[in-house]
């Protein structure tokens, strides 16, 4: 284990816990994500096969399997709660989402969505060029801040494991972007820490900025990267941080360093933060959609201690919100998503696209 991703990183490094719920001691939550998750496990095993239908004439079968398999865990999972509790074992959103992919991946399917990635960056990579001239366009830095912050969040709402956000898309195949901003909850925001993110910005640049990414296309392409952007015009390095193994539609590091090699010709600072190395990509040691710092890789570790890193921006539902939306970190930190879950966000105090923009300064 890297020592630094414990004791640097985190505010309390025993104390860490980046689950925001414990379905082992939470009744209520528990009633609600354990159904939701069985009905779920159903739209991943169709996914499952069909994504490899045509070459393999075993998925439909290899994703029953998978189905049955998750279900059987997923009632283990709930059976044990109450000795869990007793025991202070903590079931996060985050292990029952990490089961999904690692029953995925025992069953043969290494990236489901693998597909509808490659489909959601080829439609966003072209509009990256326009976006970057919307965002120039706007001559108060104030006014440029609040659209590339909501940029980020109406981006974080193109998410394939959101079921509301789902039906959206396959209903309206034109939705995009702008539709997306229209969508958001407007401000007062659920939690808006907004205006005291654009004092900030009034002081001294940061040196570093690491940005924990959520989804393909519209996301990290329209969203994320004219954010990064933004802050490497502040002579601010950015390392982005991105799943190391697929999950869902979200962004691998690997596909991330494709999508910046296209972006290149199309903007001249992302260009030249990449040749000199202000703009880097990092896998995020994770395996499935959320977070836990405490399983950062070494090389990650290394990167964000030696450029003394001074900003963690955390973005989407899983890194933000189902974990680390109530851990303290060693530096600045702003939390970004979007509430696509009716039941969280109400839990919250909110409704469904409710908005999570929390800034929290280094106390």
């Amino acid at each position: 284990m890297c020592e630094w991703r414990c004791n640097a990183l985190v505010k309390d490094a025993t104390a860490y816990q980046p689950d925001t719920l414990d379905l082992n001691k939470d009744e209520e939550a528990a009633n609600y994500w354990f159904p939701c998750f069985h009905d779920m496990i159903e739209k991943f095993a169709r996914q499952a096969a069909k994504s490899q239908c045509e070459s393999d004439k075993t998925a439909e079968d290899r994703a029953e399997q998978f189905k049955q398999t998750y279900i059987k865990k997923l009632e283990e999972y709930c059976s044990a709660t109450k000795d869990n509790a007793a025991n202070n074992r903590v079931l996060g959103i985050r292990e029952l989402l990490e089961l999904n992919d690692k029953q995925l991946r025992l069953y043969g399917f290494e990236d489901p969505w693998l597909e509808q990635k490659k489909s959601e960056n080829e439609v966003a990579l072209p509009l990256f060029a326009e976006r970057i001239k919307e965002i120039d366009a706007i001559e108060d830095d104030t006014e440029r801040w609040i659209e590339l912050v909501r940029g980020v969040l109406a981006g974080n709402m193109f998410d394939w494991g959101a079921q509301a956000v789902a039906n959206i898309i396959q209903k309206d195949k034109t939705f995009g972007l702008h539709a997306a901003l229209e969508r958001i909850q407007k401000r007062p925001w659920l939690m808006d820490d907004l205006d005291k993110w654009l004092q900030r910005l009034q002081g001294v640049s940061h040196k570093c900025a690491a940005i924990f990414v959520d989804n393909s296309g519209v996301d990290v392409i329209l969203g994320i990267l004219p954010f990064a952007r933004e802050l490497l015009k502040r002579d601010t390095k950015v390392i982005l941080c991105a799943n190391t193994e697929p999950s869902l539609n979200d962004v691998t590091s690997s596909e991330l360093t494709t999508i910046l090699d296209s972006c290149n010709c199309q903007c001249p600072v992302i260009k030249q933060a990449r040749s000199n190395g202000k703009l880097v990509v990092f896998g995020n040691g994770q395996h499935g959609p959320c977070l836990d710092m405490r399983t950062l890789p070494q090389d990650l570790c290394e990167a964000l201690q030696q450029n003394e890193t001074d900003l963690l921006v955390i973005e989407g539902m899983g890194r933000a919100l189902h974990t680390n939306l109530y851990a303290h970190f060693n530096c600045e930190t702003l939390k970004l998503a979007v509430v696509k879950n009716k039941w969280l966000a109400q839990r919250l105090g909110g409704d469904t696209f409710s908005v999570i923009c929390k800034y929290e300064p280094l106390s």
